[in-house]
Parts: structure tokens; C-alpha cells; sequence
């Protein structure tokens, strides 16, 4: 097994999110990978093995310390790196739990990047209990949500709430509970909440609580980043075919994701971003 370690989605060669990246030469069993999963201590860690000879084609599945996820953006950018480097600079395809994606690796003056296109998209107004639940579950107001765009849940290969906030300064605060946080994205099968700032039309500022892996917070989202595309597209945002979200900026872990969607509704869309290399 090769193991690495790669911080996605990193900002001037800084903050990121760290991955596990696990490259294998067969399939590992479910307790084998949640134990190493649970040893390397990141939000999650991608184990791929190939299909094909040529390496070009990967079976790939995700874990996070407590349980494993269907879809992990941040992970998939940072596997793209590895195979990047390790097979050469090229486009993978991946099969994941419930879908066929690819992730191209290339290279640039800060190392090797990363871009990957997502499942489809698709989102849903939420009930008003998931709403209710939610806003009380982070201390949190109808008065304080930006009436720009509504609350949702939304999918691009993970399910997340998505709820937009009025102010920058109620995204720096976020709090709260986290078996609380657990238990609800739980039973209602989300992976994170995600906690929007409106910038303007094409910028967003981020935070993912991920209680759901065993987290507070994730540094930076790539599934949830896909997913709230996907859901601008759905309103018919004027997103100008590229977004760019910020996160990590309140825990001092500075991302940035970039997204690029077309106009047609549910289609995948493209997720890139910066990687480096995490000395053990």
C-alpha cells in the first residue's frame, strides 16, 4: 500500500484540507480500511485500487474516521495529485459507491493540481422541520438567513443542507453541539451543513460542519462545493459558468475551490484546486 498524506483545495501553497490518499493493488476489507482510516486522523481518506492495467481506471471508496462517505471531493482532488505524480500526469476515471466520475491531474508552478467532474446535481427545498432542526441546531434565526437564496438540501454525489447567511459575521460564529451535529445529519443522511456567505454573484465564502465524520468542520468541501453549484444552477443564479468558495478561513486553514458549470440542469460539473504534500 502506498499512503500519503495531501492537503486539497490549499490557498498559496497553505491551509488546504488534508487527505489520506491510499493507493492499493487489491481491495482492502471495510475494517481495514475504516481502522486506517481512523489511524491516519483526516476528515477522510480515499482507497483505490485499479481496474485496468494501463491505471487509468480506479475502483474508489472513501472513510472518514467513524464511517465511510459516498462521495469526498477534497479526497478525490488529492488522490488525483498522487496518481498524478505516481502514474502520470492524465486523466483517471474512478468508480465510486454510486457513480462513474474522473479526475485529471496537471501541472503547475506550485505543484500539481487537480479537477474533477462530479455525479450529477440535483436539490430540493427543505421541510420545514429540516429547517427548524438545523437553525437550532447552530444557534441560528430565520432573520439571519440571506433571502438571496434559500435554504436547500443538495447533492452532487453526497447529500448536505445548504443554508445562506445575511452576514459575514454569523459565519465567523458558527457553534455548536457536536453529538448533536451528529445525530441529526445522521438521521436525515446528510454528510455536512454548509453555512454560506454571499460575496457577489460568482463568490462565496464557506463553512462545512461535519459531524457526521466526527469533525466540527471541514477546511474545504469539494462535494459540497459541487452540490451548491449544482443548486445555483437550479435558481437559475447568475453563477457566469465559474464560482469560486472560500473556506477554512475561520479555523486558520486558508482554501479555495473553484467550480465550473454550464446551464444544463443536473449535469456534473468541475471541481479544481491546488494540492500539496503533507510531510509525516
Amino acid at each position: 500500500m502506498n499512503l500519503q498524506r495531501v492537503a486539497a483545495f490549499s490557498r498559496d501553497e497553505q491551509g488546504g484540507n488534508p487527505a489520506g490518499v491510499a493507493l492499493l493493488t487489491e481491495p482492502l476489507s471495510d475494517k481495514d480500511m475504516a481502522r486506517i482510516a481512523a489511524e491516519v486522523g483526516y476528515s477522510e481518506t480515499a482507497f483505490a485500487y485499479p481496474l485496468s492495467a494501463d491505471r487509468k481506471h480506479w475502483r474508489v471508496r472513501y472513510f472518514s474516521p467513524e464511517s465511510e462517505v459516498p462521495f469526498c471531493g477534497h479526497a478525490t482532488v488529492a488522490l488525483g495529485s498522487v496518481l498524478g505524480e505516481t502514474h502520470g500526469l492524465s486523466t483517471y476515471a474512478l468508480k465510486i459507491n454510486q457513480a462513474d466520475i474522473e479526475v485529471t491531474a496537471s501541472q503547475t508552478e506550485a505543484g500539481i493540481a487537480a479537477e474533477l467532474t462530479s455525479p450529477q446535481t440535483y436539490s430540493r427545498a427543505l421541510s420545514e422541520k429540516e429547517l427548524s432542526e438545523t437553525l437550532a441546531l447552530l444557534g441560528l434565526q430565520v432573520t439571519d438567513l440571506d433571502e438571496q437564496l434559500p435554504p436547500a438540501k443538495i447533492h452532487g454525489g453526497a447529500d448536505h443542507i445548504v443554508l445562506p447567511l445575511k452576514r459575514r459575521e454569523t459565519l465567523s460564529a458558527m457553534h455548536y453541539d457536536l453529538d448533536a451535529g451528529r445525530e441529526l445529519m445522521n438521521r436525515h443522511g446528510l454528510v455536512t451543513v454548509m453555512l454560506v456567505y454571499i460575496e457577489d454573484a460568482q463568490t462565496f465564502h464557506s463553512r462545512n460542519a461535519f459531524a457526521s465524520g466526527g469533525v466540527f468542520e471541514d477546511p474545504a468541501t469539494g462535494a459540497a462545493s459541487a452540490a451548491f453549484a449544482g443548486y445555483l444552477r437550479d435558481k437559475q443564479w447568475p453563477h457566469g459558468g465559474k464560482i469560486t468558495l472560500y473556506q477554512g478561513e475561520d479555523m486558520g486553514a486558508p482554501s479555495v475551490i473553484t467550480v465550473a458549470l454550464t446551464d444544463e440542469p443536473g449535469a456534473p460539473v468541475s471541481v479544481s484546486g491546488s494540492t500539496r504534500k503533507i510531510a509525516v
